[in-house]
């Protein structure tokens, strides 16, 4: 080991230990960005990248069930990117299943898929499913898959499954569109039932939210990072939470 590597070590340790647990997140939040720069940096093609962010993603998860957050949100595959060449979403949605899979092996996490599955291939949106279902019964610290993401498509799902809801109960638009209420809104949003991302982190030096979440984050935190996604260290990590635990939230105040 290096004097650099040494020094490393030490620094991360004096940093992990400064955390006060009480001040620490519950819910965290991740735009995993870079996997594809990431690859071309390194002169490889991007299944290397997306492979590479999917081993990251086990190691930010086990980061954060190490620290005690009680879920993650990872967003792995956005409506903008179906767009893409065939080629390349089906690369992205092979190291989602291949992900999905070591995490249900493995028994770490009860997983939850976070989407419109109706817009990906039948097989993929089927296979996510039933890994996701056979994790039901572990638990842990959850672990939610975005995939067919995109924050106005989880908006306009809502909406038409609660106008929908409605619809069945035999009341009209005129009298949904008097009583409606946000909290109505939020009991069809993909995440209902959990709380919102106290803190969400977006690697590769963007510094947008590009729709994530986009209901549930208006009172997060937010945390940018220079770093690609799948060259994110611990220490990298470290620094989100000691910068959220040293922020007063004011909750839109």
């Amino acid at each position: 080991m290096g004097v650099s590597d040494l020094a490393y070590g030490i620094y991360e340790r004096r940093l992990a230990k400064s955390l006060d647990p009480a001040r620490l997140p519950r819910h965290v939040g991740a735009i995993v960005d870079g996997n594809r720069r990431w690859a071309k940096r390194g002169g490889a093609k991007y299944e290397t990248g997306y492979r590479a962010g999917a081993d990251k993603i086990i190691e930010f998860s086990q980061w954060c069930d190490d620290l005690g957050v009680e879920i993650v949100t990872l967003w792995l595959l956005s409506t903008d990117n179906l767009q893409r060449p065939a080629e390349e979403v089906a690369s992205i949605l092979a190291a989602v299943e291949t992900l999905m899979q070591q995490i249900a092996d493995e028994r770490r996490w009860p997983l939850a898929v976070i989407g419109n599955l109706d817009m990906l291939p039948p097989e993929s949106a089927a296979r996510m499913k039933q890994l996701a279902e056979s994790t039901h019964d572990i638990e842990q610290m959850r672990v939610n898959i975005c995939v067919g993401y995109g924050g106005r498509q989880e908006l306009t799902d809502a909406m038409r499954s609660l106008l929908l809801d409605q619809a069945s109960k035999g009341r009209t638009l005129e009298d949904v569109a008097q009583t409606l209420e946000v909290d109505q809104i939020a009991e069809h949003l993909y995440t209902r039932g959990q709380p919102d991302p106290d803190l969400v982190i977006r690697t590769s030096g963007e510094q947008r939210l590009s729709g994530f979440l986009l209901w549930q984050s208006v009172h997060s935190e937010f945390y940018f990072s220079d770093a690609l996604w799948p060259s994110f260290r611990h220490v990298d990590f470290l620094r989100a939470m000691r910068s959220y635990a040293a922020r007063e939230r004011r909750f839109g105040a």
